[in-house]
């Protein structure tokens, strides 16, 4: 199968002059190649297109693609990561993960919280705040974490996010808002262990792949996930395989798959989650978009506690994704199929 692959590459926005945190969610050239590579040991050709401009480029001179591997982030809105899936939608090309709604939704933190609390998956309390006055009208209960409400990578997510006292909430809030223009979200803070869930499949055939703990290091910045963090998580984080055999882990599993079907999400992602002080994992937010670096990303570190190479977890990516071009014909078949018509 002519596979094909789509990304912001981190360097090219660089270059263009982006700033660091502008760019974090990007690709690194290692990763793209480590992708390619593996499509490429599943029997494929991979056509390596890039970032949404360059698929519309590519698309107006009349090139197409049986499938398209897309892990293209976007840039700006909170529509960003739907621009791929709704350009190749318009083109009838299927493509791996999610489609434009749930891209969109899973993005804003808040609507992604009300899907999932009226789908019954648990998460803690919450507020938008989408003015500094609004802070006014908050009845939540301190302490509180304050983040922008469409950020990944843990973008403006430091020490001083967790509101202890009534007196910090302005200027914590008041700071998010002007750097990064969007609503902040404001939600109960939750003291507990942080686990992230790996996810494959689509709808009743997801299952949980497997789960990591999120475990700060004695360097590391204090209570939090933070973007320093993540930037520095060979050094200030540790992750550590955990197994549904502990009951926390097995419900933190659940509640994972019932978020992921509520929100619609498909082919492969993960699912994060807090403790709340009495020790019940709750819901935080879902990634459809997961990172890919085989070493360095959640997902395929997930693949590898439990045994599952890095190939393979691309080739389950690719069939989930593949069966929405044919659902009765296998992925070989398409396979043989597509080199007939390209001799």
């Amino acid at each position: 199968m002519r596979i094909g692959l789509t990304y912001d590459l981190r360097s090219e926005y660089v270059a263009l002059g982006y700033g660091e945190e502008e760019t974090a969610e990007f690709d690194q050239q290692g990763t793209i190649d480590s992708i390619a590579a593996a499509i490429e040991s599943l029997g494929h050709v991979v056509d390596r297109i890039g970032s949404a401009r360059a698929l519309i480029d590519r698309l107006a001179r009349g090139d197409r693609w049986l499938l398209v591997f897309n892990i293209a982030e976007g840039l700006r809105g909170y529509g960003r990561e739907a621009q791929v899936p709704a350009i190749l939608d318009a083109f009838e090309i299927a493509y791996t993960f999610s489609e434009p709604l749930a891209s969109s939704v899973t993005l804003h933190k808040s609507w992604c919280k009300e899907i999932v609390a009226a789908a019954g998956v648990p998460t803690a309390d919450y507020a938008l705040i989408e003015r500094v006055e609004d802070v006014d009208r908050v009845r939540l209960a301190l302490p509180l974490l304050a983040k922008p409400v469409a950020e990944g990578t843990g973008k403006g997510v430091t020490p001083r996010s967790v509101i202890r006292a009534l007196g910090d909430m302005r200027p914590v809030v008041a700071e998010l808002l002007e750097r990064y223009r969007q609503p902040v979200l404001l939600e109960a803070f939750l003291p507990g262990r942080e686990l992230t869930v790996g996810v494959l499949g689509t709808g009743d055939a997801a299952r949980a792949l497997g789960t990591l703990e999120i475990v700060l290091r004695a360097g590391a910045e204090p209570d939090v996930y933070s973007y320093q963090n993540k930037e520095e998580c060979e050094t200030r984080i540790e992750y550590r395989h955990v197994t549904s055999s502990d009951p926390l882990v097995a419900e933190s599993e659940r509640i994972a798959l019932a978020a992921w079907r509520a929100l619609g999400c498909r082919d492969g992602g993960r699912v994060d989650l807090r403790c709340d002080g009495a020790g019940k994992p709750m819901f935080l937010e879902v990634n459809p978009l997961a990172g890919l670096h085989p070493s360095h990303s959640d997902l395929p570190m997930i693949a590898t506690a439990v045994g599952l190479p890095y190939p393979e977890l691309i080739r389950q990516i690719i069939d989930s994704a593949a069966l929405r071009i044919a659902p009765e014909q296998s992925l070989a078949d398409s396979v043989h199929a597509d080199r007939i018509r390209a001799a």
